[in-house]
C-alpha cells in the first residue's frame, strides 16, 4: 500500500530513463525502484516477491521490427522470410517476460489467460486479494498470495503490463492502484513503444 506521500511525477522517472528508445532499461531501473519501495514499506507491502513487466511480443525489443533473413542460396524469389507477430484474433496476443526482480517467472501468457493476461486484455486494473481463488490463475511463483497488475495502455491498445506479487493476501488496493496507474500513464508516455 503506497502511502499519499509517495507520490511518482515525471522528473523522478525522467531521471531513470533519460531515452525514450531505451524503454528496456527503463523498465529494468523501474521495476527495481518497484522492488525497493515497497520493501522499505510497512507489511503487507514489505512481503512483496515479485516486481515487474510483460511486454505485447510485436512491442518486445527483438521481435518489435520485422527482420528479413538474406535468401537460402537456390532459394526462389528474391528476398528473405519476414518474421511478423500479427495477429488474425486479438486474444492470440502474448505477453513476453520483461525486465523484473523475484524468482523466475513465467515466459510468455496469452491475453486473457490469468491475472496477467487479463489484465491486458480488459485494459483495467486488476486486484487479487487470494490468487489461489482467482479462476484460471497461472502460479509462477507458488508463495505468491496476492497481486496487481496494471496495463501500460497507447492509442487504445495495451502494450505491456505492470506485475506486482506478493507473498501475504489482500496486500494492494485503491492506493496502490492509483499510483501504479500514474505510473503506468507516464511509460506510456516516457517510452518509445
Amino acid at each position: 500500500m503506497i502511502p499519499p506521500s509517495r507520490t511518482l511525477d515525471r522528473t523522478g522517472i525522467d531521471r531513470c530513463s533519460p531515452h525514450p528508445l531505451e524503454y528496456s532499461s527503463n523498465l529494468s531501473n523501474i521495476s527495481s525502484l518497484l522492488w525497493h519501495a515497497y520493501a522499505a514499506l510497512p507489511s503487507p507491502s514489505s512481503a512483496v516477491n515479485w516486481t515487474g513487466f510483460y511486454i505485447r511480443d510485436d512491442k518486445f525489443p527483438a521481435l518489435a521490427s520485422p527482420v528479413s533473413s538474406p535468401p537460402l542460396p537456390g532459394a526462389p524469389g528474391f528476398g528473405g522470410v519476414t518474421i511478423s507477430t500479427t495477429y488474425a484474433h486479438p486474444e492470440d496476443q502474448i505477453l513476453l517476460l520483461g525486465p523484473f526482480h523475484g524468482k523466475p517467472a513465467c515466459q510468455q501468457i496469452r491475453f486473457g489467460k490469468g491475472v496477467c493476461g487479463t489484465a491486458a486484455a480488459s485494459q483495467k486494473t486488476v486486484i487479487v486479494p487470494d490468487v489461489t481463488k482467482f479462476p484460471g490463475h497461472i502460479a509462477c511463483d507458488a508463495d505468491s498470495r496476492s497481486e496487481i497488475v496494471v496495463p501500460i495502455i497507447i492509442r487504445g491498445e495495451t502494450v505491456a503490463i505492470i506485475d506486482i506479487d506478493c507473498t501475504l493476501p489482500s496486500a494492494f488496493d485503491e492506493e496502490d492502484q492509483k499510483y501504479l496507474e500514474k505510473l503506468a500513464e507516464l511509460l506510456a508516455e516516457s517510452c518509445d513503444w
